[in-house]
């Protein structure tokens, strides 16, 4: 998609998506989240972080009221309504990465839960899925995107898988959190970690 404008024309930058639930996708939008929980698709041989920007593209495979906490249940209600894949999706957040963890006890898994919205059970069938591949956290800083960027979706899209390459001219995305509010949950996620 090629954007006209009156001084010249602006060629989109080729950017990363990653694909993730959207009700994790929302309560990162609300500030209520900084870290990811991610092992990869199905289809993956493990999960990588090789990018360090992203937007995030809410999606639904395998998302379950069930697999929340009860409070991401109560507070993400039209994130889990939702059941199958539309065929556009707004991307209406993008990520600067601030640091990636590998976990692989059970114990840091235990600490990271008041940071994010996976049930407990549901966190620890991930943590325990390939075994022999940690489990990545990525702390990541969320900006909201507004207006929203729209993606529509063609078959390579689908499917359980991370990443996926898109192109858009990105608008200047403004930080959900302040400096200080993000460093400091930033610095919990990390303190719980060596403490986990």
């Amino acid at each position: 998609m090629i954007v006209a404008t009156r001084a010249a024309t602006i060629t989109p930058v080729p950017t990363a998506a990653l694909k993730g639930w959207a009700s994790v996708s929302a309560a990162m939008l609300a500030g209520d989240q900084i870290v990811m929980l991610r092992k990869g698709g199905i289809g993956e041989k493990r999960f990588d972080v090789p990018h360090r920007e992203f937007l995030l593209l809410p999606t639904h495979v395998h998302q379950r009221p069930g697999l929340l906490t009860p409070g991401a249940r109560a507070a993400y209600p039209a994130a889990l309504a939702v059941t199958e894949e539309p065929d556009c999706v707004d991307l209406t957040a993008w990520c600067a990465v601030a640091d990636v963890h590998e976990v692989t006890e059970q114990e840091q898994l235990d600490a990271l839960s008041p940071f994010h919205v996976l049930g407990p059970d549901y966190a620890a069938q991930r943590l325990n899925w390939r075994p022999k591949h940690p489990l990545m956290v990525i702390v990541a800083r969320v900006h909201r995107v507004d207006p929203a960027l729209v993606l529509g979706m063609n078959p390579d899209m689908r499917g359980c898988r991370s990443w996926i390459e898109v192109a858009f001219d990105l608008p200047a995305p403004a930080p959900v959190l302040d400096d200080a509010a993000f460093a400091a949950r930033a610095h919990a996620v990390a303190d719980a970690l060596t403490l986990g």
